[in-house]
């Protein structure tokens, strides 16, 4: 038999899916899987049902139905001051890594640089290779996660094709400043680049921070994409409905590869989404304040076990090191370890690094139920034999 694509196939099962399948195999809580186990909103899922029910079921516009469209350009101005056209600067995607792969599928041709920061979510990668692309790794760390200002400019050539960018972070938590952006936006000047820029966590940061989506900064409103997640902003991640921000040039290359991909997403989804985004500002500061409390309340027990806790600026997701707690050995088997010990699946962060050598850091996701953290809050203290009030009593403790 002839041989399968040599890149996607050259990819072994990921760290994600043996912990979670651990999990599962010991009854372990899981919190290495980065989704919410909650419902969502409660009207965005009737106005799915109602037009499930009451809206044609047919293919929509390849683009996307226009009231979603109309909705993100909107949204765009609501939260950002950017003025977009919806009829040519707005595209609805099968969630935020179809939206990914059009971008990337889009404009990459064999032999383009990508410049990429590492730690990585897990499809950046392969998508850039299957498109012929040749990546720059640039590696961010623990425990401030600085942008290397030097390896960056160093990674940018004039064979450079994009930079990919994720911000707020995942994992890592960070929310990269607008200096940040603004150092990185002169790069792209400087080599004639573009940023394909990952901004599904946008509504989920914390502690007064205010995402600024580098397509607003001087020069670059031409030379950005910007991806945004219904899924994440409504917690609804099982939808798989995202969209695409940019420019009239660069939409129409990468609308292609979407035709050629996926060509549309289900009608009463996008329904329900373009309702969604116009919600009340009530809501987008509920769930920046729930997240908030739920990082709060995990790192207030963690710390209370003797994890070192780092900053969380952003997303679902808080890292921590294990300080002078008893563990011995790589940090995936630790992780296996307290999976099958301790019954609390984690992720190991050197997982999200092509040379795996970052260790003695690992990566809790946050965004479940109060009960579910203050029990493997309570499942970890019992595995390291230390006591630690629980749930609203250890963050009282904290803050009084």
């Amino acid at each position: 038999m002839k041989d399968a694509n040599a890149i996607l196939s050259g990819y072994g099962t990921t760290v994600f899916e043996v912990m979670s399948r651990l999990a599962i195999e010991h009854k372990a809580i899981n919190l290495g899987q980065g989704f919410p186990d909650g419902r969502g909103p409660e009207d965005v899922l009737q106005a799915a049902a109602t037009a499930l029910l009451e809206k044609p079921n047919q293919y929509p516009p390849m683009l996307g139905i226009p009231e979603l469209r109309k909705a993100v350009a909107v949204h765009n101005k609501r939260f950002y001051g950017l003025e977009v056209d919806w009829q040519s600067e707005v595209m609805v995607t099968s969630g935020a890594t179809e939206a990914l792969a059009a971008c990337l599928f889009g404009l990459i041709n064999p032999g383009d640089e990508v410049v990429l920061i590492e730690p990585l979510y897990d499809s950046y990668l392969p998508m850039v290779r299957r498109a012929g692309g040749i990546p720059k790794l640039v590696r961010i760390e623990p425990p401030d996660w600085a942008l290397p200002l030097e390896a960056l400019a160093e990674a940018f050539s004039p064979r450079t094709k994009l930079l990919l960018l994720n911000t707020p972070h995942n994992p890592a938590g960070k929310v990269f400043s607008k200096d940040d952006l603004l150092f990185l936006s002169d790069l792209l000047e400087k080599y004639d680049a573009y940023a394909v820029c990952d901004e599904v966590y946008e509504h989920i940061i914390y502690d007064g921070r205010a995402h600024v989506p580098m397509i607003t900064l001087p020069g670059m409103r031409e030379r950005c994409l910007r991806i945004g997640s219904a899924g994440k902003t409504f917690s609804l991640t099982g939808w798989k409905v995202g969209y695409v921000t940019t420019a009239p040039g660069l939409l129409a290359p990468i609308s292609k590869a979407h035709q050629f991909q996926i060509f549309t997403t289900p009608p009463n989804l996008q329904h329900a989404a373009a309702y969604g985004l116009g919600l009340g500002d009530d809501y987008f500061a509920g769930l920046r304040a729930e997240m908030q409390a739920k990082r709060d309340r995990l790192s207030v027990g963690l710390r209370a076990i003797g994890f070192d806790v780092l900053p969380c600026e952003g997303t679902y997701f808080l890292t921590a090191g294990f300080g002078d707690l008893p563990v011995k050995g790589a940090d995936v088997d630790i992780c296996r370890m307290l999976t099958v010990e301790a019954g609390v699946t984690l992720i190991p962060m050197g997982a999200f690094y092509q040379e795996g050598d970052l260790e003695g850091f690992v990566r809790f996701c946050f965004c479940k139920a109060d009960a579910v953290l203050d029990e493997a809050v309570a499942r970890l203290a019992r595995h390291f034999g230390v006591s630690v009030p629980a749930g609203d009593a250890a963050r009282d403790a904290a803050s009084g």
